[in-house]
């Protein structure tokens, strides 16, 4: 049985010491981005003595991000769409008097310009930031606007600084849950499916089968999500060849991947000789034994394949498929029987060779 988790505050900081995951990489963000702040404030009002310079450590804090490589873009997105902000409404306010007429043009302008999608979530701040210095009063000095410049670009220089510098983030252990997710879901459905197809009466209610079938969809996207993810992280990572960089398991994570298609395509040939249309009838007996025998084996192979480094032996499912071939060119069963198992051993196929280039 399954421990509960425990989801309270002192469960999610134990889990935080104690194991390498999320709520310890969640952690160890907020007080790098902590860090970035205060250091980004303490420079610019003790070191370089700017007035007010709110930007700064607000810069600092949103280029602590998930990824090196986003902390990288998010600066240039940042301090491009300030810039952009400080000069629009430099540029209006000089030639609007009105602080309220001010106001709305920059808003609105900012806003749209800020829609381009090379600022990415930054390109708020183009409106934001021009709305701020109308607002403040600062629109019309110079010397005020430069120090918005410079906040902003030493804040965000400072954040940058720390996500590189100070653990840059990894999910290494994004990989290797989601390869172990993905190949218990493909190797269950599997074993489910070798029981469908053994089975003399079908099921009249195929519903729990088809909803593992939409889990296991779910879970494929998910894996390819964490593997980008996963490869976005060791980007410009000074830790890339840490074990937590998840190098191991990406090999895995690929070969399962690569499973879920064919599988798919089994999955939809049984449900249709399972509905009893022509020409899709139910194989022989003796066929869909060794037919389950084969999903049963390749579920086993499945589940090897999670993890790095184990020698999956195929044997056992090269000997089976050659016994369900052999069936494809008997003439006992019966043309319809016949076509019913081709469209089955068309994709037990393809998930062999998959797992042969593994």
């Amino acid at each position: 049985m399954t421990p509960k988790l425990d989801r309270t505050p002192l469960g999610w900081a134990a889990r935080a010491i104690r194991v390498p995951g999320s709520e310890r990489r969640t952690a160890l963000q907020a007080a790098k981005a902590t860090v970035a702040a205060v250091a980004a404030w303490l420079l610019a009002t003790e070191v370089i003595g700017l007035s007010q310079p709110f930007l700064a450590p607000y810069a600092a804090i949103f280029l602590v991000e998930a990824t090196v490589y986003r902390s990288l873009l998010g600066w240039a997105q940042q301090v491009g769409s300030v810039t952009l902000g400080v000069l629009l409404a430099a540029g209006v306010a000089q030639v609007v008097p009105e602080q309220t007429v001010t106001l709305a043009i920059v808003v609105f302008v900012g806003l749209l310009v800020g829609s381009w999608r090379r600022f990415g979530a930054s390109g708020v701040w183009v409106g934001v930031t021009g709305m701020l210095l109308v607002t403040y009063g600062t629109a019309r000095s110079s010397e005020l606007l430069g120090d918005r410049l410079l906040e902003t670009a030493l804040g965000a220089a400072i954040g940058l600084v720390v996500n590189v510098v100070i653990f840059p983030p990894l999910y290494g252990e994004r990989v290797a849950a989601a390869a172990d997710r993905l190949a218990s879901a493909l190797a269950g459905l599997l074993e489910n499916t070798a029981e469908l197809v053994r089975a003399d009466e079908l099921p009249e209610d195929l519903d729990d089968w088809l909803g593992q079938v939409s889990d296991v969809r779910s879970l494929a996207r998910a894996a390819e999500d964490a593997s980008g993810l996963t490869r976005e992280g060791r980007f410009l990572n000074l830790r890339k060849r840490s074990r937590h960089s998840g190098t191991q398991h990406e090999a895995s994570l690929r070969t399962l991947g690569a499973l879920w298609p064919p599988v798919e395509q089994l999955v939809e040939a049984v449900r249709t000789t399972a509905e009893g249309r022509e020409p899709f009838v139910y194989p022989w007996p003796k066929a869909r034994d060794a037919l389950a025998d084969l999903l049963l084996e390749l579920a086993a192979a499945v589940r090897d394949t999670a993890v790095p480094g184990r020698k999956t032996d195929l044997e056992r499912c090269r000997s089976l498929v050659c016994q369900v071939e052999d069936r494809l060119v008997s003439s006992d069963d019966g043309v319809t029987a016949t076509l019913g198992l081709g469209a089955m051993a068309l994709p037990v196929r393809r998930l062999l060779r998959q797992l042969d280039q593994h």
